[in-house]
Formats: C-alpha cells, sequence, structure tokens
C-alpha cells in the first residue's frame, strides 16, 4: 500500500511539473508573438505563434488578433500552394477563434471575412460564383447586424448581380438583395452619420475636437464615404436591370400574393418612385396599399408626389405637412425634410423648399446636399428680374450659389470632387473682375431680393 502511494504521488507531482512547464512555455512564447507582432516582424512572429495556436488556442485572444496579422503577412508574400496553405490557415483561425472566445468574434464580422477572404481566392480555391454567393447569403442572414464591411456587402450584391445575368436568379431575388443590402448601407448611413454630427455640433459650438475625436472623425467620414460610394454603384447596376418595363409586370404579379406585406410594398413603392414609373395606375394602387397596411412618413409622401401630378398641390403640401409630423427620429426627419425639400424645388416654391432643407441640415449637419441643392435654387434665380435690379446684381447671385455650395464639402468631404464643379461653374457666370471695378462696388455688400432675401460681398479686386 505504501509503495503505490508513492508511485502515485511520484506520478501526480509529475504531472503538475508538466502542466506547469506547458503553461510557462505558452506564455513565452505569447510574449514573444505579441512582441515581434507588434514590431511588424511578422516572419518572426510566426514559429511562437503556431506554438499557441497548437498547444495553448484558449490562453488570449491576441493569439487570433496577432494570428490574423502573421497569416496576412504570409499570404500577401507567398504564391502557388504554399500561399493556399496560408489562405486555409486563416479560414481555419476564424472558425477556431469562434470556438475558443465566441463572445469576442462577432459571426456577421468574421463569417463576411471568411466568404471575402473564399471571394479574393476563389480561383485558387475552386470556388464557383453560386458557392460564394451562398456563403455571403449565410452570413447576412445568420448575423446581418455585424456584417456592415462596406467591401463585403458589395460583393455579396455583385455576386447575386453575376448569378442573375447568368440566368441562375430571378429578377425577385435580384431585387430582394438589393433591397437587403441597400437598406444594411443605409443603416450604416444613419450610424456613421449620427457620430459624426455629434462632432461636428461640438466644432459649431466653438469647441475643438480631442486626438482621439479628430482620429474617428476621419474614420467615420471614410466609412461615409466608401458606403455611399458602393451605394452608388449598387444604383447605377440595378438601374440597367430595373426598368419600368420589368417591375410593372413583376410588381403587377405579385401584388396579390403581397398586398399585405408593408416590407414588400415599401420596397416595391420605394423602387416605381426612384425609377420614375409613377405614371403607372400600378404605382397609385401600391402607394395607397402601402397607406392603409403601414402608414408612416414615408407613406405620406409618396401620396403628395401622386397628388402633386394631379395638380392638388394644396392638399399635396397638407400630406408633406403629415410626413414631418410623423417622424421624431432626428437624422429620418431629416430624410424626409430633404425629400420634401426636393420636391419643393422641383415644384419651383423655392422659399418653402430652402426652409425644408435648412430643416434637415439642423437635424442632420453631417449632410451637405441640401446646401447643393439651395444653392442650385440660388443659380436658377440668377435671371429673375424680381432678384437684381440689373444684370450685374443678377449674376451676383452666383457667388451666393457659390459660397452656398463650399458648405456642402465642409461638412461633408465625401462631395469634395462634386462641390468644385459647382463651385466653378458658379464662379465662371459670377461678374468678372473687370465688371466688379466698373461698377464701383468691389468690397461693398449687395442685398438680394426676391425669395433668395440674402446679402452677398462683393469680392474685392486687385489690380496691381
Amino acid at each position: 500500500m505504501k509503495l503505490k502511494s508513492i508511485v502515485f504521488s511520484m506520478v501526480l507531482l509529475l504531472g503538475f511539473g508538466i502542466t506547469a512547464q506547458t503553461e510557462l512555455e505558452c506564455k513565452t512564447n505569447l510574449s514573444n508573438a505579441h512582441v515581434a507582432t507588434q514590431a511588424k516582424n511578422y516572419d518572426a512572429a510566426y514559429e511562437p505563434w503556431l506554438y499557441l495556436k497548437k498547444n495553448c488556442p484558449d490562453l488570449n485572444l491576441a493569439i487570433y488578433v496577432d494570428g490574423e496579422k502573421i497569416l496576412k503577412h504570409k499570404i500577401e508574400n507567398s504564391k502557388g500552394e504554399v500561399q493556399l496553405s496560408f489562405v486555409n490557415a486563416l479560414l481555419d483561425l476564424w472558425i477556431q477563434r469562434y470556438e475558443h472566445f465566441k463572445n469576442d468574434t462577432p459571426k456577421g464580422e468574421f463569417d463576411a471575412k471568411a466568404c471575402q477572404l473564399q471571394y479574393d481566392y476563389r480561383e485558387e480555391l475552386s470556388k464557383t460564383s453560386l458557392e460564394l454567393f451562398g456563403c455571403f447569403d449565410t452570413a447576412f442572414g445568420a448575423d446581418k447586424e455585424t456584417f456592415t464591411h462596406p467591401k463585403s456587402l458589395y460583393t455579396y450584391f455583385s455576386l447575386m448581380v453575376e448569378l442573375f445575368d447568368e440566368g441562375k436568379k430571378s429578377p425577385t431575388e435580384l431585387f430582394e438583395t438589393y433591397d437587403d443590402v441597400s437598406e444594411k448601407i443605409e443603416v450604416e448611413i444613419q450610424n456613421y452619420s449620427e457620430k459624426l454630427n455629434a462632432l461636428v455640433e461640438k466644432v459649431d459650438s466653438g469647441g475643438a475636437l480631442t486626438g482621439s475625436e479628430e482620429n474617428k472623425k476621419r474614420a467615420y467620414e471614410s466609412y461615409l464615404k466608401n458606403y455611399t460610394l458602393i451605394q452608388n454603384n449598387m444604383n447605377v447596376i440595378i438601374d440597367k436591370r430595373a426598368t419600368c418595363k420589368n417591375l410593372i409586370p413583376l410588381y403587377t404579379k405579385d401584388f396579390e400574393l403581397h398586398q399585405n406585406d408593408s416590407i414588400w410594398l415599401k420596397r416595391s413603392v420605394s423602387r416605381m418612385y426612384h425609377k420614375d414609373c409613377t405614371d403607372d395606375d400600378l404605382y397609385e394602387k401600391l402607394v395607397k396599399q402601402y397607406d392603409k397596411v403601414a402608414p408612416s412618413a414615408d407613406t405620406k409622401v409618396y401620396i403628395a408626389t401622386l397628388l402633386f401630378k394631379k395638380g392638388k398641390d394644396k392638399e399635396a403640401l397638407e400630406y408633406l405637412g403629415k410626413a414631418g409630423e410623423l417622424e421624431t427620429r432626428p437624422y429620418k426627419k431629416a430624410n424626409i425634410m430633404f425629400r420634401i425639400g426636393t420636391i419643393l424645388k422641383e415644384k419651383r416654391q423655392y422659399s418653402k423648399a430652402r426652409n425644408y432643407l435648412s430643416e434637415a441640415l439642423k437635424l442632420n449637419p453631417s449632410n451637405g446636399k441640401p446646401h447643393l441643392l439651395i444653392a442650385l435654387m440660388y443659380h436658377d434665380s440668377a435671371k429673375d428680374k424680381n432678384c437684381g435690379k440689373d444684370n450685374f446684381e443678377q449674376r451676383a447671385i452666383f457667388w451666393l450659389a457659390a459660397e452656398e455650395a463650399q458648405k456642402a464639402s465642409r461638412v461633408d468631404p465625401t462631395l469634395n470632387d462634386l462641390v468644385q464643379k459647382y463651385v466653378d461653374s458658379y464662379l465662371a457666370k459670377a461678374p468678372t473682375k473687370e465688371e466688379i471695378f466698373l461698377s464701383g462696388l468691389a468690397g461693398k455688400t449687395l442685398k438680394i431680393g426676391c425669395w433668395i432675401n440674402r446679402t452677398i460681398k462683393v469680392p474685392d479686386v486687385d489690380w496691381h
């Protein structure tokens, strides 16, 4: 009995010794791998990291954060079968991360990354478009909330377009995927706009941004630029495939089945509205049913557009007013105000349009588009005799238009290129230096009349 007890104790102590030794080696390799990764010496980090992945995969999240950087470096600096082995290793790493650190591994985000990596190396992995689309579609359906990366959202949509063009997906499937991705992008644009608005308001109030806030501001602006870019590209692509000729028979056929589905009605009405299919009787039928099933600020705007077409402007304006009252969320309300302003601009009701656009700016100050629309209305009024007593005063309005347009790029850097085109065009139409000199008004302030009711300072001219 005594001998058995001694043997058991020795085995137990030996076991503890091995465990302690393994734990020490894990911590040592973790330190070595992490220090090398921070120094961007990924090749030196690779061996200690491999030990960690094999022997202590649940030790620390850094194993997976650093491992992703190490493997991406290996992928970028290798070719052929070796590169493919690193691609598969990274895919396995994300699966392993989810197993050991589930709470720190958002499924939508990491599944989308895995799908994107397979898409980027689709030829090497022999992946078909159908397989890749299935990957993205599953990831999006499983966790849409964290499936946010602009590139992956665009890849998901582009694969659907590819399959549709090959006759492997129906028009309904194409439009549904477009709507799903487009609505997700809108959510992200709202998210980053609201974050950016807080910083814009701080600056407007005379405050200075901290270094951290400046970095956040740049990040928010970058995301907004990327989301806007892919949104515009998606719209161009879908516009070629979603014509009134295609939409009207499709929605006519599906109406009975979906007439009480508010999401289907919203998407159908929105697409017909943006594709200018509003003259067809089906559009009115869809709008009225949408307002019946799910009355909202949106439905009131759509009804207003119908009333405007029928010449019932007074009634239409009442519906626009109801739309503004129904929406209470600042970002959403700003969009409603912008849409109303756009409609009124097209109706040449410029003063009312500016009021709504100004309200949109108060609610969402990081959106520069209302400034551009106001600038356009100034431009369109420059030849109005009610706005200036002579040619010089009327053309001075182009300075006001340029000034208003420049405000757009100050709050929304994504519009820089477009704003510059507008400004250059306006300034080319404004009075020349010679005309300013001859007018004797250099440096003076002009009062612009009519609906504009603003002042503008005439530029100084220097002939020396």
